[in-house]
């Protein structure tokens, strides 16, 4: 194999995709999938490129220090790709200490065995941190992040986050070692977990039940078809700068409750329902603490220095997303049972 890529988080919802997108275009990379297929880890969503001859899995929790460095030594990977993460909000806010754990020590431990591992030998070597663009903190009305706007972090989620950036840029200013960090903005796609916006409400309209929107919905969102996401990480860890950053968004920006409401005349549309039955459902519910009202990712950088724009409107990509989890119920189902439905019914009801 020419190279050898660790990707954490890879059984996640974008790490599945970004695995998928390495195994399928690189056959001469060996890929090796880790991940502590926590509640969002789910190998169901890589069913379809398991028995790949360039594909290993491995079970394992970046907190456990001793265990990286284990995997590091048997694997010697070329390059890592870091997505392993606590990521939802709501979770920080219930446990902040689990977001601290996983984001920032879990991070420390990779850039630790990544160091020890090379040597300080870096030819060919590349650790790139995916990131998000809440660390930016929140935005009026108007104005974009750019890769040199300040980080002001408002919940446990952006600030553990944040806190991550700051080791794998300070590893590169201290040890010279090769980074690459992307901060993203909201993805959406096929494998995604229902806890958040626009699968929970698929899942309730096909179920019935009340679609929860926070405070007065008009907090406002830039989404990333998922798959587009991908081939951003790919041409970052391919082609970006040592040391540096590259925001990516894709340019559709939605106030929560218009998204919702796009979301349901499509659901009515391929269901056969009549239009405007699914936004019956619409139910407000009490703001969460630290809610932040806007998040938009200027990505001129990575669109002018590497070629990068999405592939798709958001209306594509939400129709594409709508199909998948309609042709894969089975899917849905198992992910929204046992301790989910538990999480489920403390969270939104």
């Amino acid at each position: 194999m020419k190279k050898k890529i660790l990707i954490t988080g890879g059984a996640g919802f974008i790490g599945s995709h970004v695995v998928r997108e390495f195994v399928t275009k690189y056959n001469n990379y060996h890929i090796i999938n880790l991940d502590a297929l926590t509640y969002a880890g789910n190998l169901e969503n890589l069913s379809d490129i398991q028995d790949l001859p360039n594909y290993t899995f491995v079970k394992a929790d970046i907190t456990d220090a001793a265990h990286i460095a284990a995997i590091f030594k048997e694997y010697q990977p070329d390059g890592v790709i870091h997505l392993a993460a606590e990521s939802h909000v709501d979770r920080s806010i219930t446990d902040p200490t689990a977001f601290v754990m996983t984001n920032v020590i879990g991070t420390v431990n990779l850039l630790n065995a990544a160091r020890e591992s090379w040597k300080d030998n870096y030819e060919g070597k590349r650790f790139h941190h995916v990131s998000t663009d809440e660390v930016y903190g929140t935005l009026g009305e108007t104005g974009l992040f750019t890769e040199q706007t300040a980080y002001d972090p408002h919940s446990p989620y952006s600030a553990s986050k944040a806190s991550s950036d700051h080791f794998v840029r300070a590893y590169h200013d201290t040890f010279a070692l090769p980074v690459v960090i992307t901060n993203c903005s909201n993805n959406y796609g096929p494998n995604h977990f229902p806890e958040k916006l626009i699968p929970l409400c698929i899942h309730n309209i096909l179920t019935n039940k009340p679609l929860p929107i926070y405070g007065d919905g008009k907090y406002t969102r830039d989404w990333l078809f998922v798959k587009d996401h991908a081939k951003a990480i790919d041409l970052v860890f391919h082609k970006g700068n040592n040391g540096e950053s590259y925001n990516v968004g894709g340019f559709n920006e939605w106030q929560n409750i218009d998204l919702v409401k796009e979301l349901c005349r499509q659901m009515d549309d391929k269901l056969g329902r009549p239009a405007g039955s699914s936004e019956q459902l619409i139910t407000y519910v009490k703001d969460r603490p630290g809610h932040d009202l806007r998040y938009a990712i200027d990505a001129t950088k990575i669109n002018q220095a590497l070629g990068y724009k999405p592939s798709v409107t958001f209306e594509e990509g939400l129709s594409l997303t709508i199909d998948w989890f309609l042709n894969n119920q089975q899917w849905l189902d198992n992910v929204t049972s046992g301790d989910y439905k538990n999480y489920y019914a403390k969270q939104y009801q």
